[in-house]
C-alpha cells in the first residue's frame, strides 16, 4: 500500500517511507500508523499522527463549523491547509477528499477518496494539490522548511485582502494560525465589504 506515494515523497527524518501492508479496508489505518507524524520533500506534505488527530478535530470545527462531525483529517500541507475525508460525499464508494484552506477561507472538494489522493492525486496534479512551485519559490528565496507544528501562513490572509505572494508569507506557528485564521473566518463570514469585526483571541 502507498508504493507510488513513497517512491515520490522523500521522508525529511531520513527514514525509508517503507510500503505499507494491508487490505483494501485499511488505507486510513496504514497510513496514520504506518506514516503518520511524519513530514515529507521538506515539509511540503505531512501526514496527521494518530496523537494529533483530536486537535485537527478541533481545529477544523472551530474553523470551519459548518463542517463539524463529518471530518477525519489525515494530513496538511506546507501552507498549513488540511486534507480530510467528508463523510458525506462518496468517491467510488469510499469518503471523498476535502480540503480545508485557513489562508483563503475556502473548503474544496477533492474528486478522489484517500487512496487516490496519495496514489493519483499528489502524483498527477502535485502543483494543484500542495502548490509545489510556490513551494520551491519560497524555499529558494530563502524561507525555512517547517516542522510538523509549523506552516507558513500569509501575514495578511486571502480572505481580508492579502496577496498571494512570498512577500506575504512567514513561517509561524501551525496552531496559532489556525486558531487566528480561524476566527477571522468564522467573524468575517456573511459581512459586507469594509465591515468592522470585533477582537480575536488565542484559544
Amino acid at each position: 500500500m502507498y508504493e507510488i506515494f513513497s517512491r515520490t515523497f522523500v521522508p525529511d527524518d531520513g527514514r525509508a517511507a517503507v510500503p505499507i501492508e494491508g487490505g483494501a479496508d485499511s488505507w486510513f489505518s496504514a497510513l496514520v500508523h504506518g506514516l503518520g507524524g511524519r513530514s515529507f520533500n521538506r515539509g511540503l506534505y505531512r501526514i496527521v499522527s494518530p496523537d494529533d488527530s483530536t486537535a485537527w478535530s478541533e481545529r477544523l470545527a472551530m474553523a470551519f463549523p459548518e463542517f463539524t462531525d463529518r471530518l477525519t483529517c489525515f494530513g496538511y500541507d506546507w501552507l498549513g491547509r488540511a486534507f480530510a475525508l467528508d463523510g458525506r460525499r462518496q468517491q467510488e464508494g469510499e469518503p471523498a477528499v476535502l480540503m480545508l484552506e485557513p489562508g483563503t477561507g475556502q473548503a474544496l472538494e477533492l474528486p478522489c477518496n484517500l487512496r487516490t489522493f496519495h496514489e493519483n492525486e499528489l502524483i498527477d496534479f502535485a502543483d494543484a494539490a500542495l502548490a509545489v512551485d510556490f513551494h520551491a519559490s519560497w524555499l529558494r528565496a530563502g524561507g525555512g522548511v517547517p516542522n510538523l507544528r509549523q506552516c507558513v501562513g500569509y501575514k495578511t490572509v486571502l480572505f481580508l485582502g492579502g496577496t498571494d505572494e512570498l512577500a506575504n508569507l512567514e513561517l509561524t506557528d501551525l496552531d496559532v494560525y489556525w486558531h487566528v485564521t480561524g476566527q477571522l473566518r468564522v467573524k468575517t463570514r456573511g459581512l459586507k465589504p469594509g465591515a468592522r469585526i470585533g477582537g480575536i483571541e488565542r484559544a
